[in-house]
């Protein structure tokens, strides 16, 4: 073991020593980084210990992301990666949460959660309480459904389009020109069922 392996290792071990209560699974170091696992009613006092312990000092927010694992009774696992510049140092935290699973917001704690956790919430449907603007960022105020779920239809639910008569955009029933097919590199691709129109004029 390396000198900055046992570092590392000190550090996870005098971590979990001070979060036993909120680790709920055994933490680990993976390419120079310690990972946690806590309990999601926790984690505004992991993050708030993680920002101000003298010993971590991460201070920034660098990212806080989403995964959706269908097949678990918790699907969705909720990342945040931190960095201490201070101690140059990188750590991960996860939690998990299901359809009904409120997370505490970490915008009162790092300031970049605002727009991550709304992003989260667009994709995922998980719900973040306490935060100050919950509400979709990427897809548009009357979406149905969250797109990065696993079991969303990869056709959507409905289709957006200009109506120039009414002049207005309008939510109508998905209309495929084609069907969804899997690409099997030798199956003949069927084409679409329009025709395109030629051009006008003199061009070819």
């Amino acid at each position: 073991m390396t000198k900055v392996d046992t570092t590392l290792e000190q550090l996870k071990e005098y971590i979990v020593s001070k979060l036993s209560d909120s680790v709920i699974e055994d933490s680990y170091i993976d390419d120079d980084m310690v990972i946690l696992q806590v309990a999601s009613q926790h984690i505004e006092k992991v993050l708030l210990f993680m920002r101000d312990d003298a010993k971590t000092q991460a201070k920034q927010l660098a990212d806080l992301s989403c995964v959706d694992y269908l097949d678990r009774p918790k699907r969705f696992e909720v990342v945040y990666q931190l960095l201490s510049l201070k101690h140059n140092l990188r750590f991960k935290i996860k939690t998990q949460a299901d359809e009904q699973t409120q997370v505490s917001s970490c915008a009162g704690i790092y300031s970049a959660a605002g727009w991550y956790e709304r992003e989260v919430w667009d994709m995922y449907g998980v719900f973040f309480s306490g935060h100050p603007d919950l509400r979709r960022i990427l897809s548009d105020y009357g979406f149905e459904g969250h797109p990065q779920r696993k079991d969303f239809p990869l056709s959507g639910y409905v289709q957006v389009k200009y109506d120039q008569e009414q002049k207005r955009v309008v939510y109508e029933p998905v209309a495929l020109d084609q069907e969804f097919r899997n690409f099997d590199y030798v199956s003949p691709w069927e084409g679409t069922h329009y025709v395109k129109p030629k051009p006008e004029g003199n061009a070819a």
